[in-house]
């Protein structure tokens, strides 16, 4: 796999989208930047792409929904698990 440009930018993209999903996907208020998102989204996309390629169903012709589904799952639970780290830390104690 050769890395470029082009694949940098649609990587960036897609773990904007990616990660954007992921925090439609939980509920409630997550209160984190989009750069962190977009981060999660990355690595989410990236996490999705190696599950699926390693159970066989990533290499299908047009949208692989089962590989993006894996991605929103992952980023859904980075998001949740971010958004509760900050959640936790921003409670004062008495």
């Amino acid at each position: 796999m050769e890395l470029t440009v082009w694949g940098i930018i649609t990587a960036l993209v897609v773990g904007l989208i990616v990660g954007a999903l992921g925090r439609l996907v939980v509920p409630g208020r997550q209160n984190m930047p989009m750069w962190l998102h977009m981060l999660i989204g990355v690595g989410a996309a990236l996490l999705g792409t190696i599950v699926a390629r390693a159970s066989g169903f990533a290499e299908t012709a047009g949208i692989d929904w089962r590989e993006l589904m894996l991605q929103v799952l992952f980023a859904a639970i980075g998001v949740a698990l971010v958004a509760g780290i900050g959640r936790r830390r921003s409670v004062s104690r008495y």
